[in-house]
C-alpha cells in the first residue's frame, strides 16, 4: 500500500514538470520587434522575403501569416534545406534570430486575394 501512495505522489508531482518540458523548448526567446525589422533587412532576409515578408516573387516563399513555430523556424534558418544560404551564428547571433523571429510573428498576414476586389475573377 505504501509503495502505491508513493508512486501516486511521485506522478502528482512530476506530471506538471514533464508536460512542461516539450513546450519550453518549444518557446521562443524573448525577441526585440523593433530590431527583427532592422535585422531582416540588414541581413538581406528582404531580397528573397520582401521589405514585409511577402515574398520576393520567384525568390524566397512569403513568410508574413505562415511563421512556423520557433524550433522549425531556427533549424531551417540553420541549416536551409532548398536554395536559401545557411545563417549560422558566426552570421546571425541567437538573439538576432531571436528578434527577426519576434518581427515576423508580429507582423499580420495578408488578406486573402478572395478580398481584394481587382483580383476577382
Amino acid at each position: 500500500m505504501r509503495a502505491a501512495q508513493l508512486l501516486t505522489l511521485m506522478t502528482v508531482l512530476t506530471a506538471p514538470l514533464l508536460a512542461q518540458a516539450p513546450q519550453a523548448s518549444d518557446a521562443a526567446p524573448a525577441g526585440s520587434v523593433e530590431n527583427g525589422k532592422k535585422l531582416f533587412v540588414d541581413r538581406a532576409c528582404y531580397m528573397c522575403h520582401g521589405l514585409v515578408a511577402h515574398s520576393g516573387g520567384d525568390q524566397g516563399p512569403r513568410i508574413a501569416g505562415r511563421v512556423p513555430p520557433w524550433p522549425a523556424f531556427a533549424k531551417y534558418v540553420r541549416q536551409p534545406t532548398n536554395q536559401m544560404i545557411p545563417y549560422t551564428e558566426k552570421v546571425l547571433a541567437n538573439q538576432e534570430l531571436a528578434d527577426i523571429y519576434a518581427w515576423l510573428k508580429a507582423l499580420p498576414a495578408p488578406p486573402p486575394v478572395s478580398s481584394i476586389p481587382q483580383l476577382r475573377r
